[in-house]
């Protein structure tokens, strides 16, 4: 595969985004992006940073984290001393089986012997002491209360993840997107090709002039409905969008 520093380069400057945006939004340092773009490894902290920022570039750009991390391991990594360690074809507890003195089968045979002679002999002593006059063993003691089982505590469903959002627009469009309580775009108004920051969050709310925009989210491009009405939708993961009434749902002031 290409190396990695160019193959984060060409992903962001294909998707025309400076180091700076990638800055503010995955919150690692530019020099430190750079440095990755540059393969200059002695530039970071050490390799546990070296894989953490660049599985978080990766996923930034759309790319394939896993693979960038595995080929950085390949090709830097080396195998730890107990990896090279050669393996014994013997194993410790066979080795201590053969040492292990093996009794004769007569032994066995002898010990038989001498049991049932010492119970015959006790037998002689004492005639009356047949089977049927030995004593009853002693009644099994009553049976404990069983606890009453342990409810196990149901397990709460998984978070979901933040969901990705860009919009581009295919003409001109009034835009006007929330996140929570976060303004990210304030009832600005896009030209045709222009496009917004790659945003992250659970939950987007999003107001536009017209459907002239295409919605990346997760890196799936999405269209809306046609329209000349200003339209709301709401994008939440798992959920895709679920459109909103303009009423409830005012454009940004």
């Amino acid at each position: 595969m290409p190396d990695i520093g160019a193959s984060l380069r060409e992903a962001r400057m294909r998707a025309r985004i400076d180091v700076s945006e990638i800055e503010t939004q995955t919150k690692i340092r530019a020099k430190y992006l750079r440095a990755l773009e540059n393969e200059e490894w002695d530039l970071l902290p050490g390799p546990t940073y070296v894989k953490s920022f660049l599985r978080t570039y990766a996923e930034a750009l759309d790319l394939d984290a896993k693979l960038l991390v595995d080929e950085y391991k390949l090709r830097h990594e080396h195998l730890s001393e107990v990896e090279l360690q050669p393996i014994n074809a013997a194993a410790p507890g066979r080795e201590r089986r053969r040492q292990t003195p093996t009794l004769p089968p007569w032994f066995f045979v002898a010990v038989i012997f001498v049991a049932l002679v010492g119970a015959l002999w006790l037998l002689g002593r004492n005639p009356d002491n047949t089977p049927d006059q030995a004593a009853a063993p002693p009644p099994p003691p009553p049976a404990a209360t069983q606890p009453a089982p342990v409810a196990t505590p149901e397990k709460r469903p998984a978070r979901p993840r933040a969901t990705r959002l860009r919009i581009e627009a295919t003409g001109q469009v009034y835009v006007c997107l929330k996140a929570g309580d976060r303004t990210l775009v304030n009832g600005q108004t896009l030209e045709a090709g222009e496009r917004t920051p790659t945003f992250r969050s659970r939950r987007f709310r999003l107001t536009v002039g017209n459907n002239a925009v295409r919605l990346l989210i997760n890196g799936k491009p999405k269209l809306l409905p046609a329209s000349s009405d200003p339209i709301g939708v709401e994008i939440t993961p798992g959920r895709g969008r679920q459109p909103l009434s303009a009423k409830k749902r005012p454009l940004c002031v």
